[in-house]
């Protein structure tokens, strides 16, 4: 076969063998040429028309993987928030049983003290007043039965804290006073002669006994029976060797025919401290603690005060 391929005029026309195998390839060639551009053209047509909805399908895939994980953390959110919700509700069950252990003591502590009845209910918020201002509230709320637990507890060791408060101070006042008032035997002795009028041991008239006369060993202790000052430490006519206490509120007491002072005017003492040691100094017949109560300027009966506990 014989291809003729004429051009523009005035030129000679070219004629192509295709008998000639080399002539062949060559046209195979150039005709696989075009077609391979032809495919090739029309895939990046293709490219172009479907590029955008593919790029669709990726930011959907990747949207869909960072729901995946936002999940997971919110997974690990919630069960982090459970872990310390259950913490925290162990902490209120250990706070409540403390606020029980308080409320036990509070009253065994208001029956030691001989409080009133009813002057401390532990089972009751002591009366308090006020206008309420709101400060706003949180961005983060408990579960509603939580939160209503740890308010009530918050409520109830206010409630114990004023009222253990106040009976701290009651209980302080109580010992203070129970400190000045004089309680108690002076020295570890029996009572040889009592107050009021007795037959006098040196000349056997009729007189009248000022204090108790404690009979003890020479030497032994002699201790205050409350709080003090001492006004006086020195030899008095009759007594010998006297200590004279001061506690307030009215009281002073006597302790006479020592034979050896341990204290100064001026020193404060304690209930229990030693101020002098025993003996039979001054109009005395044998070793013993003269015991004199005074209240209010006047001389009264030790006897009370004596067989008194604090």
């Amino acid at each position: 076969m014989q291809i003729i391929l004429v051009s523009r005029a005035g030129k000679v026309p070219k004629t192509l063998d295709l008998t000639n195998q080399r002539l062949r390839w060559r046209v195979l060639g150039t005709v696989a040429v075009v077609v391979l551009a032809l495919a090739s053209l029309g895939a990046g047509v293709a490219l172009a028309v479907a590029s955008p909805r593919g790029r669709a399908v990726a930011e959907i895939d990747a949207l869909h993987q960072q729901v995946r994980q936002q999940d997971k953390q919110l997974g690990d959110l919630r069960e982090d928030a459970h872990r310390q919700l259950d913490a925290l509700a162990i902490k209120l069950g250990q706070l409540q049983a403390q606020a029980t252990r308080l409320n036990a003591l509070g009253e065994r502590l208001a029956q030691v003290g001989k409080l009133d009845n009813g002057e401390f209910n532990f089972d009751q918020p002591p009366p308090v007043g006020g206008v309420e201002v709101s400060s706003g509230g949180s961005a983060y709320a408990l579960p509603q039965n939580l939160d209503v637990s740890i308010d009530q507890l918050a409520a109830e060791f206010d409630t114990q804290q004023a009222q253990l408060s106040a009976m701290q101070s009651l209980l302080m006042n109580a010992r203070i006073d129970s400190n000045l008032k004089p309680t108690g035997m002076p020295a570890d002795g029996y009572i040889s002669s009592y107050f009021g009028v007795r037959a006098d041991p040196f000349d056997g008239k009729s007189a009248i006994h000022t204090g108790l006369d404690i009979a003890v060993p020479y030497g032994s202790a002699v201790r205050t029976v409350a709080e003090g000052m001492v006004t006086y430490a020195g030899v008095r006519s009759g007594y010998g060797n006297v200590v004279e206490i001061d506690h307030g509120n009215g009281y002073m007491t006597r302790y006479a025919h020592n034979s050896k002072l341990l204290v100064h005017p001026g020193q404060h003492v304690r209930v229990g401290e030693e101020i002098a040691e025993a003996g039979s100094t001054g109009r005395s017949t044998g070793s013993h603690v003269h015991f004199e109560v005074w209240y209010n300027g006047r001389v009264v009966n030790p006897l009370a005060y004596v067989k008194n506990h604090r």
